[in-house]
C-alpha cells in the first residue's frame, strides 16, 4: 500500500531536518577549541567577533578548521570565569560574507559597524559593502561599493583601522587573490593602496599609500595627536621586488599618515626593536594629558629566522619612538601564535582573542573562548600584566618600564617629546606637537534611549523578494529548522488536538519601529539578497594551505593545522587564562598595591555593574 500524501510530506520534511541538522556547525560557545583570522568591533560596551576559522573542541576529532558563519559577542559588563560572557544569539546568514582576514569598521556615534575585505573559503562574491545595525540587529546592504570614486576591491590581511571622532574608517595595503575576487585568476599580489571609507556620507575611495610597494599583515592604530589625528602602521611583509618575493619589514621602520594633510611620512624608531612578525596584533593608548603615546603589540608568526612565531608583548612609545619589550620577563618555550585580535577597552585593558597556534594541538582555554587580557597599566591587585578582566577599570596608567624612557607620572608630563636619533621628517615632529580635538560627532539617525539588542522574530524565508523581508538583513538558517520542526509537530499532533496554543508575545523594552538603520537608507531592494533555504556548508579541504593554489605567501606553514605537539609545556601560562574574582574595589575599599605610584596617581575607577 502506498503511502499517502501527508504522510510523503512528513518523511520528507523530516529527511530535510536531519540532514540540515547533521550539516550545522559546533556550537561556537560549548565546542569551542580556536578561532583565528576573525575581525572585532566594539560599540556601546559589547565586543563583536565576526568570520574567522574554528576548530571545534576535541581538536584531534576535528582537525579541519570551519569558517565561521555566524556573529558573536562579548558583554563587557558581564563576567563569567575573569572574562567577559560570548554570546552567539545575533543574526547572520549566507547572504552576509563570511570571511577571514578583514576588518570591522565600527561607528559608535550611530551604532552600527561595516565589513570590508577578507576572505571568503570558497567562491568570492563580488565586492559589496555590508554593515550591521546594532540597535535593530539587522545586517544591510550599502551602495557605498558601486558609488565609490575609484574602483573597490574586496582585499586580505590588510590593516584595518577606524577612527570614531571623526567617522572614518582605513584599510591599508592586503592581498588580491581569487578568494577575494570571483574573477581572479592570476597570481595573488599585494597591494599598496590607502581605503577610506566616510562613514557619514558613505563614501569608499580608493588613496596613495606610503610607495608603490605591495604591503600585508602589517598592524595599523589611531592615535589622537596632529590637526586630525594620526595613523601609525609598521611591521606585515612587503614586495619591494614584484609580487614573486615577499621581504619582511622591520619593526624599525614607523610609517606615519597624517589624516588632516593627507600625507606619509616615516620614523626610524630604536631601544628593544621587536623581532620581524606577521599576522600579530596591536592596539594604541595614551597618558591622560596625550603627552605620550603608547601601541602595545601581541604575537604573530615569523619568518625562516623564526618560523614558529611569538609569545611576547612590545610597546613603542612616541614621540621618543623607542620600542620596550614589556613581555615576557624571563625567555621561555611560550605558546606562539599568530591571527589574532586586539582589542583597547577604555584605554586601559586590551583583550587579545584567538590566533592559530604552531607548537601545540590543545585548545585555547575554551570555557573563555580564547580570550585573554593585558592590563596595559598594570592596575589590578597584583601588578600583573595578564589579568582577569576588569569591567571597572577605565583610565590608563603609563607602567614603569615606559616611565624610565618618557619621564613624568603615570598620568602623563611625558618629557621625552622626540626621538634619541632625531627626526626623520621635521613635519612628524610638528604633528606630534598638536592634539586632536575631541569627538563633535552626533548621530545621522534617531538613537533610542536604550540600545540593548531587541529581540528580533524570527519568520521563514520567502521565495518573494519583498522589501520587508530583505530590509531586515539576514535570518539564520536555525529559523529554517524551526520552521520545519513545528510542522512535524503538527503533522503528528493534529489528530489529538484540535487547537495549537499561541505562543506569549516577548515585550520589548522601546518601540524600534520608527528607527530607520543608516545602512538601508542607501540601499536598494535590488541589492539585497533572499535567504536561502538550501544552503548548505561547502566541504572544507584538509587544511589552510590548500585553500588555493595562489597562497605560497598567505597560507603556507605555519598557517596550516599545527604539527603534533612537541612540548609539554601548558598551553598558556596561568596569567593568561586567570581564575575568576571578585570585582576590584572590594568591599572594603582597599587598593591594589601599586609601589610605583604615588597617593596623588591612582585613578578613577566605576562602580561595578
Amino acid at each position: 500500500m502506498a503511502p499517502s500524501y501527508p504522510t510523503c510530506f512528513l518523511l520528507l520534511l523530516s529527511f530535510w531536518a536531519l540532514r540540515a541538522l547533521a550539516q550545522a556547525p559546533a556550537d561556537p560557545l560549548k565546542d569551542f577549541c580556536r578561532r583565528y583570522g576573525h575581525q572585532t568591533a566594539i560599540i556601546d560596551r559589547k565586543l563583536y567577533i565576526d568570520g574567522g576559522w574554528l576548530y571545534a573542541n576535541p581538536i584531534s576529532r576535528n582537525p579541519t578548521p570551519v569558517i565561521n558563519r555566524g556573529l558573536l559577542y562579548n558583554d563587557l559588563d558581564e563576567i563569567s570565569d575573569g572574562m567577559p560572557k560570548q554570546h552567539a544569539n545575533l543574526t547572520k546568514n549566507s547572504s552576509v560574507p563570511a570571511v577571514a582576514g578583514g576588518t570591522l569598521w565600527e561607528d559608535e556615534v550611530n551604532k552600527v559597524f561595516w565589513l570590508y575585505g577578507g576572505e571568503f573559503q570558497s567562491a568570492p562574491s563580488p565586492f559589496e559593502l555590508w554593515g550591521y545595525d546594532v540597535i535593530l540587529n539587522q545586517w544591510n546592504l550599502s551602495d557605498a561599493g558601486t558609488a565609490a570614486t575609484s574602483p573597490i576591491q574586496r582585499v586580505s590581511y590588510g590593516a584595518g583601522v577606524s577612527v570614531n571622532d571623526i567617522g572614518r574608517g582605513y584599510y591599508y595595503g592586503g592581498y588580491l587573490n581569487n578568494l577575494t575576487n570571483p574573477l581572479w585568476n592570476g597570481p595573488q599580489i599585494a597591494t599598496s593602496n590607502l581605503i577610506i571609507f566616510d562613514m557619514e556620507d558613505h563614501k569608499l575611495t580608493n588613496n596613495t599609500g606610503y610607495d608603490n610597494m605591495g604591503r600585508a599583515e602589517g598592524t595599523m592604530v589611531y592615535i589622537p595627536a596632529s590637526g586630525a589625528g594620526l595613523l601609525v602602521y609598521f611591521g606585515g611583509v612587503t614586495f619591494p621586488y614584484g609580487n614573486e618575493t615577499a621581504v619582511a619589514a622591520p619593526l624599525d621602520t614607523i610609517l606615519i599618515y597624517d589624516i588632516g594633510d593627507a600625507s606619509w611620512h616615516s620614523q626610524a624608531a630604536t631601544g628593544e626593536i621587536p623581532e620581524q612578525r606577521r599576522k600579530f596584533c596591536g592596539g594604541a593608548t595614551w597618558a591622560q594629558d596625550r603627552s605620550s603615546y603608547q601601541v602595545y603589540i601581541y604575537g604573530g608568526f615569523g619568518f625562516a629566522e623564526n618560523a614558529t612565531g611569538f609569545d611576547d608583548v612590545y610597546v613603542l612609545t612616541m614621540p621618543a619612538f623607542e620600542w620596550v619589550k614589556w613581555y615576557p620577563e624571563k625567555p621561555g618555550p611560550g605558546a606562539p601564535h599568530g591571527l589574532l585580535t586586539c582589542n583597547v577597552i577604555e584605554n586601559s585593558q586590551m583583550m587579545v582573542m584567538g590566533g592559530n597556534f604552531t607548537n601545540t594541538t590543545e585548545c585555547d582555554v575554551p570555557k573563555i573562548q580564547g580570550q585573554h587580557n593585558l592590563n596595559l597599566g598594570q592596575y589590578n591587585r597584583d601588578n600583573a600584566k595578564w589579568f582577569q578582566y576588569l569591567p571597572n577599570v577605565t583610565e590608563y596608567l603609563v607602567p614603569p618600564e615606559i616611565l624610565q624612557i618618557t619621564g613624568g607620572s603615570p598620568r602623563g608630563g611625558a618629557t621625552k617629546k622626540s626621538p634619541s636619533n632625531g627626526w626623520d621628517d621635521n613635519r612628524v615632529a610638528t604633528y606630534f606637537g598638536q592634539l586632536a580635538p575631541n569627538s563633535s560627532r552626533t548621530p545621522t539617525r534617531a538613537i533610542p534611549t536604550q540600545t540593548a539588542i531587541p529581540v528580533v522574530p524570527v519568520t521563514p524565508p520567502s521565495k518573494k523578494r519583498n522589501i520587508g523581508a530583505i530590509v531586515g538583513g539576514a535570518v539564520g538558517g536555525v529559523a529554517v529548522l524551526a520552521f520545519a520542526a513545528g510542522l512535524i509537530f503538527f503533522f503528528l499532533r493534529r489528530r489529538r488536538s484540535n487547537q495549537q496554543p499561541q505562543p506569549t508575545p516577548v515585550p520589548t523594552a522601546t518601540d524600534y519601529s520608527s528607527v530607520q538603520s543608516p545602512i538601508s537608507k542607501y540601499a536598494t531592494e535590488s541589492k539585497f539578497t533572499v535567504v536561502d533555504p538550501n544552503y548548505t556548508t561547502p566541504v572544507l579541504s584538509p587544511n589552510l594551505s590548500s585553500h588555493s593554489p595562489v597562497h605560497s605567501n598567505a597560507h603556507s606553514q605555519p598557517y596550516s593545522t599545527p604539527p603534533p605537539v612537541q612540548t609539554t609545556q601548558p598551553m598558556y601560562h596561568p596569567a593568561h587564562a586567570p581564575e575568576p574574582i571578585e570585582y576590584y574595589p572590594p568591599p572594603d575599599g582597599s587598593r591594589p598595591n601599586l609601589a610605583h605610584l604615588g597617593s596623588s596617581e591612582m585613578p578613577t575607577i566605576r562602580s561595578p555593574p
